[in-house]
C-alpha cells in the first residue's frame, strides 16, 4: 500500500482527530520545546473547544491547519497556518509589524521525519498564505526554540532565515525564541 502523503485542509468534522493528533504531540519528547502548551492543560479541555478550534481552523479565512493524511487514513503530520494583520494583536500578544502568516502547532511523527514530509506541509501552508487575497501576506513566520536546534535547521533548509527579533518562551523566561520568516516570492 502507498504510504505517501497527501497534504490537505482538516475537515470541520474531524475535530476527535485533530484532538487526539494534538494531544499526540504534546506527548512528544520534543514537546516542552516545541509547543507552548503542555499535554496536561490540553487534555482538560472540552469537547466544544476541539470542536470550535477545528471548525475554526477549517472555514475561518484567516486561519487553516494542514495534515498530511496517509493513503490508509493516518495522520503522519500538520501545519497551522494563522495569517496576522499589521497593527493588530498577532497569536504571540504583541503589534504586528506586518500582514503575514505564522505558522504553528507543526508536528511530524518521528517514522515520517526527515523523509521530505515537514517541505510538503510547508508548501500547502505558505502557497496557502499567499493566496489570501486579504489582508495581502507578505511575510510567512515562525518561532522556534533556541534549544530546538534539529526543528531551527530544518527550516533553515526550506528557506526561512532568522530576522533578529526574539522572545522569552512564555514557560520558561530563561530561554528565547528566535523568529524566522520568509518574505512573499517577488511576481
Amino acid at each position: 500500500m502507498d504510504q505517501t502523503p497527501v497534504v490537505r485542509a482538516v475537515r470541520a468534522d474531524e475535530w476527535v482527530r485533530a484532538k487526539e493528533f494534538r494531544l499526540e504531540a504534546l506527548n512528544d519528547p520534543a514537546a516542552p520545546v516545541a509547543f507552548l502548551d503542555t499535554y496536561e492543560d490540553a487534555v482538560q479541555r472540552p469537547d466544544s473547544f476541539w470542536q470550535e478550534r477545528t471548525e475554526g481552523a477549517a472555514r475561518s479565512a484567516s486561519v487553516r491547519q494542514f495534515v498530511a493524511e496517509l493513503a490508509d487514513g493516518g495522520w503522519a503530520g500538520q501545519v497551522v497556518v494563522l495569517v496576522e494583520r499589521r497593527g493588530e494583536t498577532d497569536v504571540l500578544g504583541g503589534r504586528s509589524a506586518y500582514d503575514q502568516a505564522h505558522l504553528v502547532g507543526v508536528y511530524v511523527r518521528p517514522g515520517h521525519r526527515g523523509t521530505g514530509l515537514l517541505k510538503e506541509l510547508f508548501d500547502v501552508a505558505t502557497e496557502w498564505a499567499w493566496a489570501v487575497e486579504e489582508p495581502r501576506v507578505e511575510r510567512v513566520r515562525l518561532m522556534v526554540d533556541e534549544r530546538n536546534g534539529r526543528a531551527r535547521a530544518a527550516y533553515g533548509k526550506l528557506g526561512f532565515e532568522p530576522t533578529g527579533e526574539t522572545l522569552p518562551v512564555g514557560n520558561d523566561p530563561s530561554a528565547r525564541e528566535f523568529e524566522l520568516a520568509v518574505s512573499r516570492p517577488r511576481a
